[in-house]
């Protein structure tokens, strides 16, 4: 029960039973939104101004709401802002008594409270010295007392604000966007701060304060419709959780869509996320213009004195307004794109794309009055497109990082989803996957920014913009986004103007677009069946490379969990290998592969000496961007080769677990070497493994546990135990049990079977264990950790070397599902 309930239950908490009047208003299903807002604000309003009056305030004394509750925005656990505002003739001690009668009730109740005391001089003085006090007062509004008074001060703080706005509105500025570097992109975040996130409330404040300056206004449309959605979702929040939070957390998503009346938590987010976009392209666009106000202003005498010098020039002494020539119908005006005065946009359907190619090309704003303008007047576009249209989205999307803002400019006026029907779907569409950083739509955006730098290797550079854009459309559809998005891919790629050959390469694209590092990462390389399936779906040495560009974009846009320089190695082999398939080359047979010379070594002297030998080796890893400055880290070969025996796997995994070394794959296999009694068998095991911190261990130290490990006398389970039982999760966050499934792999070489698991130490090592268990070889395994999750792959087979029959290998996977759980 919290401090209002007791309250409201154990006594009359001030006059008009204030408690309880709030409790049952909040608790009123039939009135949410800004009518609860108001009425209560209302109702602390006449709260606050009995207290006030029973006080016997002294002449020339006022109480004041400013801030949020200035402007009757109060959620269930807001703040009240409040300024007990006095002329500065009555006693101090008088004013001291006056603001504890009303203090000491609002604190009596439990609620926050931010108040100060101050005469309209030393408020005007405060205002000077802090912006937040000054953005405050701009909402003042009088509760009780003195009307004149706070009618002054509104007026004086007023025109200081505009006054002082060359000066303010620059820090204004600077504030905002350290807040947002500091809390991030609310229309990005999972779990988003509603005030402090860019697009957030802070934001539409501070909207608000340059309207006030009369420098500049903000773009209205949706505008009060976003903030709205923002102030509804956070009064759901703090009904559903009780505590005066601005941070909608996962935990409570569920709980925050169920009391506004939506569907699910992605609603809520998509909800949010769209008012976070309004909010903050519209701060984009307002910042710009009273920057560029302030420019002008600032050049402007030093323009009089010239004009001045030189006897006047034109008439006013306004010098002409330059407009530069971009592309047909389409300039540039005062640092932005325009149309011309020629442009029309109702007989020119390629215009909009025009002008946006012309502005990201040009590396400039479009301005927003020319996107409003062209998507209440531009004439739609014919299906198929015609070329120019096409040619025009390409040169759009490979602009770059200056392809963003023009992107966001023509969704904000709906062209976006006007041109690509299938947009609609993806937009602000949340990723509950912590390794992205994008929502799907401006995911896709930054893949062909990504791309636009690769289109150098490719033939068709357009095949693989177009690709990048379109390679996640079919996430807005349910089932296997890659094969939803194949059918919208095709569709889109006829309806842009493409010919039937390019349609299908998109399709394509789009269709394994995952294809090849889910491959490189997740399967055996040297297994003939896994290059032979992909050089089979690709078709064409030029599908390949686009795919191969495509995967780098990909993951360089999702965030920097998803790429690395040891996946793009691995995909790099892939498509190497692939490409020779695709060219006619043989395969090798794996199976007539000789040990290497170091393999060969080691094994000799572990049959020697009946114990383990180890060699452990820095691999030269470079990022996989040459232009990058900071390497990888550090990648670790180790080969280990001891005699045949039962355990060696999940030893070898437990102790490089306990070791901190983070195992990316591992190849085992059995060396029959002659010795004086005949043929001996060893095991040589080759890891690609990383340490996880930077520093390697000693070679001699992993020996002597691994030793250890395998006579009995370390217990790894334990040690593993203590170390998982350590390990940070996240709170109010449940992981998804483990899936283990027989991979639909043509290998004839070993059974393929996948696990997927929340990643922590010793993952490998308890897979071991259970296969152990199971009397089961392993061939090799392949790791793959994409944030908290784990995708190990394991070619197994029988003791003998035979491929396990379906029945057994579905019973494999139902054990170690059940060891794993």
């Amino acid at each position: 029960m919290t401090n209002l309930e007791v309250s409201a239950e154990n006594e009359d908490a001030g006059p008009g039973g204030y408690a309880a009047a709030r409790l049952l208003l909040l608790h009123e299903k039939e009135r949410s939104g800004p009518p609860r807002r108001t009425a209560l604000a209302r109702l602390t309003d006449d709260w606050l101004a009995a207290l006030f009056a029973a006080a016997a305030p002294p002449r020339g004394t006022a109480l004041v709401a400013v801030g949020g509750y200035g402007r009757s925005e109060l959620s269930p656990r807001s703040d009240l802002d409040l300024l007990l505002l006095h002329d500065g003739t009555a006693d101090k001690a008088a004013i001291a008594a006056l603001a504890d009668r009303i203090w000491y009730p609002v604190w009596d109740l439990g609620l926050a409270l931010d108040h100060s005391v101050r005469t309209p001089a030393e408020a005007r003085t405060t205002a000077a010295e802090d912006l937040k006090v000054h953005l405050g007062l701009l909402d003042a509004r009088p509760l009780a007392g003195d009307a004149g008074l706070v009618a002054a001060l509104r007026t004086t703080v007023l025109a200081d604000w505009r006054n002082q706005a060359p000066k303010r509105l620059p820090e204004l500025d600077a504030l905002c966007r350290e807040r947002a570097e500091r809390a991030g992109e609310l229309q990005f975040l999972l779990e988003p701060d509603l005030k402090e996130a860019r697009g957030g409330l802070r934001d539409a404040q501070a909207l608000r304060a340059v309207a006030a300056s009369w420098l500049a206004d903000a773009p209205r449309e949706g505008l009060d419709r976003a903030r709205r959605r923002l102030l509804d979702t956070r009064d759901a929040l703090h009904l559903v959780t009780g505590r005066a939070t601005d941070r909608l957390a996962l935990q409570e998503q569920d709980a925050v869509a169920a009391e506004l009346g939506l569907l699910d938590a992605d609603t809520l987010l998509r909800e949010v996320y769209e008012a976070a976009r309004t909010i903050s392209y519209a701060t984009d666009v307002t910042w710009r213009e009273v920057n560029r106000v302030l420019k002008a202003r600032s050049a402007r005498p030093r323009l009089r004195s010239l004009l001045g010098r030189s006897g006047g020039g034109r008439s006013g002494g306004k010098p002409p307004i330059e407009r530069t020539p971009l592309a047909e119908g389409v300039v540039e005006m005062d640092g932005e794109v325009v149309l011309a005065r020629t442009a029309k946009p109702e007989r020119d359907p390629v215009l909009p794309l025009r002008a946006a190619a012309a502005a990201a090309q040009s590396g400039l704003p479009l301005s927003p009055h020319a996107v409003r303008h062209l998507a209440a007047t531009a004439k739609p576009l014919p299906v198929p497109w015609p070329a120019e249209a096409r040619e025009e989205l390409v040169t759009l999307l490979g602009a770059g990082e200056a392809t963003v803002p023009v992107w966001e400019a023509l969704e904000a006026e709906g062209i976006v989803t006007r041109l690509l029907p299938d947009w609609e779907r993806v937009r602000c569409r949340p990723q509950r996957n912590p390794v992205h950083t994008w929502t799907v739509d401006r995911h896709l955006v930054e893949t062909a920014v990504r791309a636009a730098s690769l289109t150098r290797r490719v033939g068709r550079p357009d095949l693989l913009l177009v690709a990048a854009l379109l390679h996640d459309i079919g996430k807005g559809w349910p089932g296997d986004h890659s094969v939803a998005g194949e059918t919208i891919a095709r569709d889109l790629a006829a309806r842009v103007g493409f010919d039937r050959t390019d349609t299908a390469v998109v399709a394509t694209a789009v269709r394994h677009h995952l294809l090849l590092v889910e491959t490189a990462t997740r399967r055996d390389l040297d297994d003939p069946a896994t290059v032979q399936a992909v050089a089979t779906a690709v078709g064409t040495l030029g599908t390949l490379e686009l795919l191969h560009a495509l995967t780098e974009a990909d993951a360089l846009a999702t965030g920097p969990a998803a790429w690395s320089s040891w996946r793009a190695s691995l995909v790099a082999d892939l498509v190497k290998r692939v490409a020779g398939v695709l060219a006619g080359e043989p395969l090798p047979d794996p199976e007539a592969a000789a040990p290497s010379a170091e393999q060969e070594r080691l094994a000799i002297e572990a049959l020697r000496t009946g114990e383990p030998v180890l060699a452990l080796h820095a691999r030269d890893e470079h990022a996989a961007d040459p232009d990058a400055s900071a390497p990888e880290p550090v990648g670790v070969e180790l080969v280990i080769a001891l005699p045949d025996q039962p355990g060696v796997l999940p030893a070898v995994a437990g102790v490089l677990a306990l070791h901190r070394l983070t195992v990316r794959a591992a190849d085992l296999r059995a060396v029959d070497l002659p010795t004086g009694l005949g043929t001996g068998s060893v095991l040589v095991l080759d890891w690609r493994v990383a340490a996880e911190y930077g520093s390697l261990p000693e070679a001699a130290r992993l020996r002597a546990d691994l030793v250890r490990a395998l006579d009995g006398s370390l217990d790894i389970p334990a040690r593993l135990a203590e170390r998982e039982a350590a390990y940070p999760r996240r709170r109010g966050l449940t992981a998804p049990p483990p899936r283990v499934t027989v991979a639909a792999a043509d290998s004839r070489l070993a059974t393929v079977i996948e696990v997927r698991a929340q990643d922590a130490p010793g993952l490998l090592h308890r897979i071991g264990r259970a296969l152990e268990g199971a009397a089961v070889r392993v061939r090799s395994a392949h790791v793959s950790t994409l944030g908290a999750n784990a995708v190990d792959t394991l070619y197994v087979t029988r003791p003998d070397g035979s491929l396990l029959p379906p029945e057994e290998a579905v019973d494999l996977a139902r054990t170690l599902e059940t060891a794993l759980g």
